[in-house]
């Protein structure tokens, strides 16, 4: 990134460690892709006909469809309210300091059909910070406008608009990141990795034009520029997590996608370039992100479904300054390289009991004076979790409601290049940072 993560990095190591740590559970504690009933009453489908489980955490075929279609497809059946509430509550058990049970996060969904070409996705988030005090957030904006029907070369094609604040929220596989809210934890991440200090998640507006080809070939290009500093306070985030200003942004999204009805694989590259002023008033450096990705489900009659996920994002950058390290004539790289990799298994039985399990990993290029003590930012973690959601399916007791159940284990086998002392301060290490959390979700 730029030179400010040098400076917060060392200024107060201890601290720091804790700060990273604790930013990215609330990150790894929301499932991905979570089912909007919203959308189920829209469409007279059950949450489970878009989803692996009835509650998440993956797209199905059916699910991708519809959310290319700008969320527009109905059952036909008169207007129905664009609303949902959901409400999670977590038990947090961290490997070092106190356990706390908290009503953690209330959100407002405002999500379904405007009229047969725009459609949308809204979410405002309260979260509780543990101190009785709660703040309200403008998380995730999926604005859509979209030709559907239409006819190229004899091959059936679709045409869209995607205005949202979070590059490849919107991503139809649901494999990137910012959709699955699986990226790694990390001191020195990736644009595209929603754990990265100063994202680009919710902090930035932009638009991109989508196409979908013969049912198989999708297509996206677009644009993003950081919300200036006030309005990020505004909607709820604070002014230490400014992306900086971009410039010369570009977006880009390829993938090739198969749906084989009871098995679904899918191949994709991504890539944002930008130069980015952090802070504003400074110099200006040139980051360019590029990744690919690749998915597999089995769906099978849906009893037994089994998901594959592998994504790796490379950022390389240009850095707008060298600052010079505590050796004289020692000045840090004006070149970098990072890696964001994450490897997914999921299996659910029946769309109601699941198991998942993620690896990640954040590795860069060694820099003694950007990354103290070490010179490696490396961070490599595991997630673990178990859950069960009951309803949301055609034979539950409701399949437009939902109640989710989990129990998650993060563990961190290395943080910021070191699995014992961590930023060179004796007792701070990687493992302290796991945590083990109990929730409960109810969307309705």
């Amino acid at each position: 990134m730029s030179t400010s993560l040098h400076r917060r990095a060392t200024s107060r190591p201890g601290k720091q460690l804790w700060w990273y740590g604790l930013a990215v559970l609330p990150l790894f504690a929301s499932p991905g892709a979570q089912a909007v009933p919203a959308y189920a009453r829209q469409t007279g489908s059950a949450c489970a006909d878009c989803h692996a489980g009835a509650y998440g955490p993956g797209l199905t075929p059916y699910g991708m469809r519809f959310k290319m279609n700008g969320y527009t497809d109905t059952d036909g059946q008169g207007t129905k309210i664009p609303a949902a509430v959901q409400l999670t509550g977590r038990r947090t058990v961290p490997a070092t300091g106190k356990s706390s049970n908290l009503l953690s996060e209330a959100d407002i969904y405002l999500a379904g059909r405007v009229s047969d070409q725009v459609g949308g996705y809204v979410k405002v988030q309260v979260n509780n910070n543990g101190q009785d005090k709660f703040n309200t957030q403008l998380s995730d904006v999926d604005l859509r406008f979209v030709a559907k029907d239409m006819k190229l070369g004899g091959k059936d094609a679709l045409v869209g608009v995607s205005v949202n604040n979070n590059p490849g929220f919107n991503d139809p596989v649901n494999a990137l990141p910012a959709s699955t809210l699986n990226g790694p934890p990390t001191v020195s991440g990736t644009l595209l990795n929603p754990s990265s200090s100063n994202t680009l998640a919710h902090r930035v507006v932009g638009a991109s034009v989508y196409a979908l080809y013969d049912k198989n070939w999708y297509g996206e290009l677009g644009t993003y520029s950081s919300l200036p500093t006030s309005m990020q306070y505004d909607l709820g985030y604070s002014l230490g997590g400014d992306p900086g200003k971009l410039s010369n942004t570009v977006y880009g999204r390829f993938a090739y996608m198969k749906d084989l009805k009871r098995q679904f694989f899918s191949a994709g590259l991504v890539g944002l370039t930008t130069d980015r002023q952090l802070p504003r008033s400074g110099p200006s450096e040139h980051v360019t992100d590029l990744g690919y990705d690749v998915t597999y489900q089995y769906l099978g009659n849906r009893e037994h479904i089994i998901q594959l996920a592998y994504v790796n994002i490379m950022e390389r950058r240009r850095y707008a300054t060298t600052p010079a390290g505590p050796i004289p004539g020692l000045l840090a790289l004006p070149r970098g390289v990072v890696h964001d990799q994450t490897a997914t298994l999921t299996y659910t039985f029946k769309q109601s009991y699941g198991v998942i399990i993620s690896h990640l990993l954040s590795t860069g290029t060694h820099d003694v004076v950007r990354f103290v003590p070490y010179g490696e930012p490396d961070t490599s973690s595991n997630s673990f979790t178990v859950f069960w959601t009951p309803f949301g399916k055609d034979d539950s007791f409701t399949s437009t409601a939902n109640l989710r159940l989990a129990a998650t284990w993060f563990r961190f086998n290395k943080f910021n290049g070191s699995s014992t002392n961590v930023f060179g301060v004796p007792g701070t290490n990687a493992k302290d940072l796991n945590a083990f959390l109990l929730f409960a979700s109810v969307a309705f």
